[in-house]
């Protein structure tokens, strides 16, 4: 055998004999792409110090990832797919690594920013790359349990990078966080040479770039008017944003209706599996980015963690979801996939409901058990619904689902940092006002509404200042961290009703394994390839 994989995957005439290192390849390129989101979350105290960020700044320098990353996931998974999977991965892996090294040099907000961009461009290559390789690889009847280990990565990711960067701000400064990506991406580099073999589509035929183009409008349009609105008002500028995405929307469904080679068959959100698997992806990430976004600041504010202590703290997530892979490894072919992802969507989202009895003397352990119910839905649920989803596109398609999967992954990670950042803003701000809005200065009251971490530097300062003193400035933490528990449990209430809605929905769309009849097998046959209907309704039917 030779050292580098050179034979193509579609020349292969039996199964790759490296595979399951070749997985290894994926899930570590899976992992930094992840990572590179969660590990800022301990990372930000740090960086906003040392930059003196705004909280408008510090949310554009967490999510300059995020809006390229998810707007062109699909174009970029559709070229993958037309070119070289294998190719696009290396691509990704270079330009994620060159954003990594910039990231860390620089000291400048917009620069930050603008590293931030250069790595989402970069992630919006990898990941759909990963997921379109490890089906082009995998013969069917292993692909499950190679989705899996793929999705528990996405889960582990969660909890890793607060460890990673928790580690490394112990004795470093938080360019650190950022250079810790590089080493990982370069041994993907060369262990997909050695270990993956080139992939393409064969016989695809151009692609559909106007219909992509039309994709980026929209999904830029709505992630940037996700993000901004909610946080800083509705301006003219996420106005517009929400007005493109949505002019966008109908352009891009009524162009792919009419498209002989559509980027993506819009037909296929009238199959149910396909549909109820992409809404609950969505559900599920909205729900998990969202309360480990405020989870790990009562944390780090309240309860006084450093950036190693929380990422410690975050490691019964990361078994958990080891845990939950396991179970669902075993129980979805006996089960089906509606009920494994069904039971994972509600023990999330009663995970998310326990935060609701979060206050101002709550402590780790009132943190642990939602967390844990969290990475165990994960690992549950996340699985089965992609392997659904991935099922449901031909072999020169693969680029497009992985980007289609993806796309749900981080439009509901951002939708849930947003939008329940935002309730958690919101409420942390009138509570705040209510208890001490009477005792502090009007800019000092200012600063200490921004977020809680304004609030304990004004404590600070009404500490040293003689007219303040250590009385105060202790009445003022308590009331900074009564606020914040209170916001917490404000926005879990409502972060746990939409988890529920999404739940009920999932319920709704998805059918049970006995519900596959003739008509879902004819709109399976309107969308897919001859060749690839039974591996759709296999996967269906769990």
């Amino acid at each position: 055998m030779p050292f580098l994989a050179t034979t193509p995957v579609e020349k292969m005439t039996g199964p790759y004999a490296r595979r399951w290192w070749a997985l290894l390849v994926l899930c570590l390129s899976l992992l930094i792409v992840v990572m590179a989101n969660t590990s800022l979350i301990v990372a930000a105290p740090d960086m906003t110090r040392a930059l003196n960020l705004s909280s408008s700044d510090l949310q554009w320098v967490i999510d300059g990832y995020t809006v390229p990353y998810a707007a062109l996931m699909l174009v970029l998974g559709a070229i993958g797919d037309k070119y070289s999977r294998r190719g696009a991965l290396i691509t990704g892996l270079v330009i994620f690594a060159g954003g990594a090294v910039t990231g860390s040099l620089v000291d400048r907000t917009e620069l930050v920013i603008t590293a931030r961009a250069i790595m989402g461009i970069g992630a919006a290559v990898v990941m759909p790359a990963t997921l379109s390789l490890l089906v082009a690889i995998f013969p069917r009847r292993e692909r499950v349990k190679a989705i899996t280990a793929w999705s528990a990565t996405s889960g582990l990711a969660i909890a890793v990078g607060p460890l990673v960067a928790g580690w490394l701000l112990e004795d470093h400064a938080w360019g650190s966080t950022f250079l810790i990506n590089v080493p990982i991406a370069v041994a993907a580099v060369l262990g997909a040479l050695v270990l993956i073999p080139p992939s393409k589509a064969a016989g695809m035929g151009r692609i559909d770039y106007i219909g992509g183009l039309l994709s980026i409008v929209s999904i830029g349009s709505l992630v940037y008017a996700t993000i901004e609105g909610p946080h800083f008002g509705w301006g003219a500028g996420p106005i517009t944003a929400a007005v493109v995405a949505g002019i966008g929307l109908v352009a891009f469904v009524a162009w792919e209706l009419r498209h002989p080679n559509p980027m993506l068959d819009v037909r296929k959100f009238t199959l149910r599996p396909f549909t109820g698997s992409m809404i609950a992806v969505l559900f599920f990430f909205f729900g998990t980015f969202g309360a480990i976004y405020y989870s790990t600041q009562y944390l780090q504010f309240v309860l006084g963690y450093g950036p190693l202590e929380t990422g410690v703290r975050l490691l019964p997530l990361a078994g958990a979801v080891l845990v939950g892979a396991t179970v669902t490894g075993r129980l979805t072919p006996k089960l089906g996939v509606k009920s494994m992802v069904v039971t994972g969507m509600v023990i999330g989202t009663v995970g998310v409901f326990l935060l609701t009895q979060v206050d101002k003397g709550s402590t780790y352990a009132d943190f642990l058990a939602p967390m844990m119910m969290l990475g165990f839905a994960i690992g549950l649920s996340v699985s089965p619904a992609t392997d659904t989803i991935m099922g449901t596109f031909p072999e020169s398609e693969l680029g497009v689902g992985g980007g289609a999967n993806d796309t749900s992954v981080e439009l509901g990670g951002s939708l849930g940092i947003a939008l329940l950042g935002s309730l958690l803003g919101t409420a942390y701000r009138d509570k705040l006002t209510d208890l001490v809005g009477g005792h502090l200065p009007a800019a000092a009251l200012e600063t200490a509404k921004d977020s809680v971490g304004g609030g304990l530097a004004v404590a600070q300062e009404v500490a040293k200042n003689p007219a303040g003193g250590a009385q105060q400035a202790r009445a003022l933490v308590d009331a900074v961290h009564e606020a914040f528990a209170h916001s917490i449990a404000h926005t879990s209430l409502v972060g746990g009703i939409i988890m529920a809605a999404g739940t009920m929905i999932v319920l709704a769309v998805l059918p049970g394994r006995r519900k596959t009849g003739k008509h879902h097998q004819q709109d399976a046959q309107d969308v897919r390839e001859p060749q690839d209907r039974e591996a759709q309704l296999t996967s269906t039917d769990g």
